[in-house]
């Protein structure tokens, strides 16, 4: 893995951006007025969402991750920066951190990327006004990643127009290639989670945003909420043409599994393992990394509609967004899913 010289250059030119002459006044995605201060040097993630979108534009900026990263996904990020501490989180599943050690990192703006209803907006009025830190929340749904690229570029001095440009064209074409294809040649498509893949992402859940952003149908969407739990019976049910995993357990189990056996997408053979390195290509986190997973799940959808080359979208997503540049035996390792 070697970095590009875009990369370096990007980098470089990025610790020269001198600071604005004032402090500026932003108002982020929950409708909140917030003082950004005139240098924004140290950023404190909320949780994943934010830690890679801020990674993706401003990597030199990022405090720490929400977790600290494994050795098989530094290979796809910027080593020192992959290799920053763990600071855990303030939002989210498992929050970890507390806001004693977040002062204690000295941070000049936390950032957090995800749900603006008003819950997650007054967490993040408490924790300013308990901190005195700016507290920004900018919306992580995938259809407004390019609006947020822009809102975190002018919250951290930097120009995220080109990763926002690309984020706009990739879904415009895609979505345009998509509404061309007949309604009956859309596939039913189940998502599943956990070793017995019995755990979905039922109608408008952040996890299956790009699944139906495809147009596919979601069989799950009956209902409409975030994770579930579902049974076997239900899903045979359902029927689903095809589904797409992110556990490598339940995708090596399942076509021997005689339960399982009977969902005609197992027996097409149509059961798929996402890619996850550095990050999931469908969800796990639901972040801007879900932009690269967009072609591939297309490529399954709708292999008569997509026949980009999803090695050559790989290798210029990783150099656009995550600096570097991966190796063809990379990108075999990054397809297998065996992250």
């Amino acid at each position: 893995m070697s970095l590009t010289r875009r990369a370096l250059l990007a980098a470089s030119a990025a610790l020269l951006v001198p600071p604005v002459a004032r402090a500026a006044i932003i108002t982020d995605a929950a409708g909140r007025t917030i003082t950004i201060p005139n240098t924004v040097a140290r950023v404190f993630p909320a949780g994943p969402p934010a830690a890679i979108m801020l990674y993706t534009l401003a990597p030199d900026l990022l405090l720490g991750w929400p977790r600290a990263n494994r050795a098989e996904e530094c290979a796809f990020m910027l080593p020192d920066v992959c290799a920053r501490p763990e600071v855990g989180r303030l939002t989210g599943r498992g929050n970890t951190a507390n806001l004693e050690s977040v002062l204690a990192l000295k941070p000049d703006l936390i950032l957090d990327i995800g749900s603006t209803t008003p819950t997650f907006a007054s967490l993040a009025a408490r924790v300013q006004e308990q901190t005195g830190i700016p507290y920004a929340l900018l919306d992580g749904r995938f259809e407004a990643t390019a609006s947020t690229y822009r809102q975190l570029g002018a919250l951290t001095h930097r120009d995220a127009e080109p990763l926002a440009a690309y984020t706009e064209k990739t879904l415009s074409t895609i979505k345009a290639r998509v509404n061309e294809i007949a309604q009956d040649q859309r596939p039913r498509v189940y998502y599943a989670r956990g070793p017995r893949g019995l755990e979905t992402g039922l109608g408008g859940s952040i996890n299956v945003e790009t699944i139906e952003f495809l147009g596919a149908r979601n069989v799950a969407a009956e209902r409409q909420g975030g994770l579930a739990t579902v049974s076997m019976e239900q899903v045979l049910v359902w029927n689903p043409q095809v589904i797409v995993t992110i556990d490598r357990d339940f995708a090596d189990g399942v076509r021997s599994d005689p339960q399982w056996a009977q969902a005609e997408a197992v027996r097409a053979g149509r059961v798929y393992l996402s890619p996850k390195l550095p990050f999931g290509w469908v969800d796990f986190p639901p972040s801007v990394n879900r932009l690269i997973g967009l072609w591939w799940l297309a490529r399954i959808f709708y292999p008569g509609h997509f026949d980009e080359d999803i090695r050559a979208l790989t290798r210029d997503f990783y150099s656009r967004f995550y600096h570097v540049s991966p190796s063809d035996a990379d990108i075999d390792r990054v397809l297998e899913g065996r992250g």
